[in-house]
C-alpha cells in the first residue's frame, strides 16, 4: 500500500513546503480525531480526481471505516463531497450507510493561501441520545481545529507533534482555555491529573498559570516556558512535578485568522512513567533529557527575543533582535534534534534540509527561491553541530538576503571525507544565481552574520572563501576539521 509520502510525490504542483505541511497535518490530526470521535482523511489532486493519501480513527470512540480508505477515489464512496468542498472551500452531507447514519463535513487545507489538500470528517450521528458536556466541549475544540486547517494556521510549525515518550493525547485530559488563559472547560482526566499534584480547590474558571504557580511544594520560580504552554500562547511541551506526582502539558493555540481566542492544553499524569523512567535511567537518557530541557530553554528565549522585537520602535535594533532570534532558533533545532535520539552525535542531513526550509519559508522576496541540498553532511558531534548550524545558517541566510532579494536558488553542497585518525573534514560550498560580490568586498569588514561565519570556522580548523559564481551569483566554499563519531 502507499505511503502519504508517495502520494505527495506525484502530486502535480505540490511545492516541498507544501508537502512538509501535510505530512505535519497528518502527524498532529490525532488532535482533530478524537476530539470531533470521528474518522479523518486526507486527500490529494490526482489527473483523475482526488484519492484519499491517508485516514486516521479516534481513540476516544467508534470508527466509521473498518474497511482501508488510502488510495481510493473520492467519488467511488463519498459522492461531490471532496469536488464541493474543492469548489466552495467546504461542503457537508449526511448519507445513509445500512442502519446507521454517517454525518460528513470537507474542508479545504490551505497554506500560505493555497490549496493544497482537502480534508474530511465522518463520524455516526446518535440520534436521540443528548450529548453531555464533555462532547460538547470537545465538538466546540474540535471545530475550531478544524476552521483552522482551512485557514492555514494549523498546524503550528513550532508544534512538539512528534510521537514522545508520556505525550499527551485528547484522552489522557483536555482544558480549554479563553484568550487570557482562564480554564473555560477541564475533561474528568484533566482534573484528575491536577489534583494528583496537590490542587485542592476549583480548576474551572481560575487561571491556569496560577493554579501551577500556586501548588504546594513549589519552591522556585515557574520555568517561562512551561508558564507560555499554561498560558496556551506557546504551540510547545512542558512537565510539571511536585510532592512526587508530575504531568506534562502541551499547548494549542487557538486563533481565527491572526487573532488567538484561546487554547487547547493536553494534560497526561507522568507519575509513573517518570517512577519507572528513573529506575531505568542511563547516561545516554540523561544526556537526552538535558538536550531537551536546553531545547526548551532556548525555545524560551527566542520567544521573548520576539516579543521584545515587536515593542521596539527602532527599525535597527528590531532587525537586530530579529537576528538574534534566528540564530538562537537554529541552535534549538539542533538541540532538538539530539534530545530525539541516544547517540552523542546526529544525521545533519536531516538538520540542514529543515534549517533550509525554514529560512526559505519565511524569506520576505519578490520572487519565488529554490532550494537544494546535494551530497551529504553525514553524523556531526552534537560539540560540533552548534557551529556547523550556525555557519550555514548564516551563509543561507545571506544568500537570501543580499544575493537573491528578487528570488532566485541557492544550491547546498556537502562533502564529507575521512583523511587520517585526528577525525574528517567537512567540505560545503553554498552557491546562489544573484547579485555577486558587493564591489571591494573584504570579510574582516563586512557585518557581524559574516564575522560569525568567519570565527567559526577558523574555531574549527577550518578556511572559508568567497568568489564571484558564474555565470552569475556568489560562492561560498568552507572546510572544517569534524571529530570522528563512534560507531
Amino acid at each position: 500500500m502507499r505511503t502519504l509520502a508517495d502520494f505527495l510525490r506525484i502530486t502535480p504542483g505540490l511545492e516541498a513546503e507544501d508537502a512538509e505541511w501535510l505530512h505535519l497535518l497528518v502527524e498532529d490530526w490525532h488532535l482533530l480525531a478524537d476530539l470531533s470521535f470521528s474518522d479523518l482523511v486526507l486527500w490529494v489532486e490526482h489527473e483523475g480526481g482526488w484519492v484519499a493519501a491517508a485516514h486516521t480513527r479516534p481513540m476516544t470512540g467508534p470508527m466509521v471505516f473498518v474497511e482501508e480508505v488510502v488510495g481510493q477515489p473520492a467519488s467511488n464512496v463519498f459522492g461531490d463531497l471532496v469536488d464541493r468542498a474543492a469548489q466552495e472551500g467546504q461542503s457537508e452531507h449526511v448519507r445513509e450507510r445500512g442502519q446507521d447514519l454517517i454525518h460528513e463535513r470537507a474542508r479545504t487545507v490551505r497554506r500560505a493561501g493555497r490549496t493544497i489538500g482537502i480534508l474530511s470528517v465522518h463520524d455516526q450521528l446518535d440520534s436521540g441520545r443528548p450529548q453531555t458536556r464533555l462532547e460538547e466541549a470537545y465538538a466546540e475544540m474540535g471545530d475550531d481545529l478544524f476552521l483552522m486547517v482551512a485557514e492555514g494556521t494549523w498546524p503550528h510549525a513550532t508544534s512538539p507533534s512528534g510521537a514522545r515518550r508520556g505525550a499527551p493525547r485528547v484522552g489522557d485530559g483536555v482544558i480549554r482555555l479563553d484568550e487570557a488563559g482562564r480554564v473555560e472547560y477541564a475533561s474528568p482526566n484533566a482534573l484528575s491529573a491536577i489534583r494528583q499534584l496537590g490542587h485542592p480547590g476549583p480548576v474551572e474558571g481560575e487561571v491556569l498559570v496560577q493554579v501551577m504557580s500556586d501548588l504546594p511544594g513549589q519552591t522556585s520560580h515557574m520555568d517561562e516556558g512551561l508558564a507560555l504552554v499554561a498560558m496556551g500562547r506557546a504551540a510547545w511541551r512542558s512537565d510539571l512535578e511536585t510532592r512526587g506526582a508530575a504531568i506534562s502539558l502541551r499547548a494549542v493555540p487557538l486563533y481565527r485568522g491572526r487573532t488567538r481566542h484561546g487554547a487547547i492544553v493536553l494534560v497526561r499524569d507522568v507519575s509513573e512513567l517518570l517512577r519507572r523512567g528513573a529506575e531505568l535511567m542511563t547516561k545516554d537518557q540523561t544526556i537526552r533529557e538535558i538536550h531537551h530541557r536546553v531545547k526548551n530553554n532556548l525555545q524560551t528565549v527566542a520567544a521573548l527575543l520576539r516579543m521584545q522585537g515587536r515593542r521596539v520602535p527602532d527599525t535597527s535594533a528590531r532587525t537586530a533582535l530579529g537576528e538574534a532570534e534566528r540564530r538562537v532558533g537554529v541552535i534549538a533545532m539542533i538541540y532538538e534534534a539530539l534530545s530525539t535520539g541516544f547517540a552523542e552525535a546526529l544525521d545533519f542531513d536531516d538538520v540542514a534540509v529543515r534549517g533550509l526550509r525554514a529560512i526559505v519559508e519565511v524569506a520576505r522576496t519578490s520572487g519565488a527561491i529554490d532550494s537544494q541540498l546535494t551530497g551529504s553532511f553525514g553524523l556531526v558531534r552534537a560539540e560540533d553541530a552548534t557551529a556547523v548550524g550556525l555557519i550555514l545558517s548564516e551563509l543561507v541566510q545571506n544568500a537570501v538576503e543580499h544575493g537573491i532579494p528578487e528570488g532566485g536558488s541557492i544550491h547546498v553542497d556537502a562533502q564529507r571525507t575521512t583523511e587520517d585518525d585526528e577525525g574528517d573534514i567537512l567540505r560545503v560550498t553554498v552557491v546562489d544565481d544573484g547579485r555577486g560580490l558587493p564591489t571591494g568586498f573584504r570579510p574582516s569588514r563586512a557585518g557581524l552574520g559574516t564575522r560569525i561565519v568567519t570565527s567559526m570556522v577558523h574555531d574549527l580548523g577550518g578556511q572559508i572563501r568567497w568568489d564571484d559564481a558564474e555565470p552569475h551569483g556568489t560562492r561560498v566554499r568552507f572546510s572544517v576539521r569534524l571529530g570522528g563519531v563512534e560507531s
